[in-house]
């Protein structure tokens, strides 16, 4: 989606976790002034927390790695507030941007040389005794497994209301295309482009080896219930990021959002010159 509106004013959300956050951070918000913009700059220390303004901003910038990304989209999905990722470390799957090219980045996005993608959000609910207990919306994956080492758990799965099966496995997740790439790959997932509309739902290490992932369209609502008389603890995770307990007969119910995450694309590298460089692939081409 091309650039149409005029930028005016700028939200920088720098994690202080990384090296050089806080510098960049304050040489962002000084060409921001310089170039007549308004200009907000947010700190966090890496964990979970809200953003104490979230309307009136044209863009977003976000210093750190992918999961400082994923933080700022799970509190701007539904604002229309796009994200200009910047990565402070090796290049992510989702922060494509060096720290040494965000200037060039930022000056071709407000000249409207860079486009924007859609991803898929999800949202998800934890429903206990017939009652929304808490939601979460996550631009990764939502997880429901055991707390402990090495324990299976047994879950139902429903997809739209029909029953698709237990699984008795470490664990089930639902994951977007974006997160195809992060824990649901190391689960043995697909991987797919991360603007597509899909979801994957993915066993865990399941015991019956014909229980393989799923893509399923966005307009499936996945249903995961608690079995009766666990062995562990079982506790639902959102992005790797948030940590919900749950106990025997709590569902989770997962679809996805209405609301999208907005990320600026990179023109210097596509997705999959990104994957082949994280994943270390080899065709015959040097890098």
């Amino acid at each position: 989606m091309p650039v149409k509106d005029p930028i005016q004013s700028v939200l920088v959300i720098a994690n202080t976790a990384k090296a050089g956050a806080r510098e960049l951070a304050g040489e962002i918000e000084s060409y921001c002034i310089h170039r007549g913009l308004r200009a907000l700059v947010v700190l966090y220390e890496g964990e979970s927390s809200s953003l104490p303004e979230k309307d009136g901003f044209d863009l977003a910038i976000t210093l750190g790695g992918d999961g400082t990304v994923l933080f700022a989209s799970r509190v701007l999905a539904g604002h229309n507030v796009p994200i200009l990722p910047v990565n402070l470390g090796d290049f992510g799957f989702i922060s494509e941007v060096g720290h040494d090219e965000w200037q060039q980045a930022l000056e071709r996005y407000l000249a409207g040389g860079i486009d924007i993608g859609d991803r898929l959000v999800l949202d998800v609910e934890v429903v206990r005794e017939g009652k929304p207990l808490c939601a979460f919306r996550g631009l990764n994956d939502a997880v429901v497994s055991s707390e402990g080492i090495s324990r299976m758990i047994r879950l139902t799965v429903r997809l739209s209301d029909q029953y698709l099966g237990v699984y008795r496995a470490d664990g089930v997740m639902v994951a977007t295309p974006t997160g195809s790439t992060a824990y649901s790959a190391a689960a043995g997932g697909p991987i797919l482009h991360p603007e597509m509309e899909a979801m994957i739902l993915n066993p865990i290490c399941p015991f019956t080896l014909s229980h393989r992932p799923i893509v399923i369209p966005p307009d499936e609502v996945v249903e995961i219930s608690i079995a009766q008389e666990q062995r562990t603890e079982v506790a639902l995770t959102v992005d790797g990021q948030t940590l919900t307990p749950l106990v025997q007969g709590d569902a989770v119910i997962v679809r996805a959002s209405p609301k999208k995450a907005r990320i600026v694309r990179s023109d210097r590298r596509t997705f999959y010159e990104v994957l082949r460089s994280k994943l270390n692939w080899a065709g015959g081409l040097d890098d």
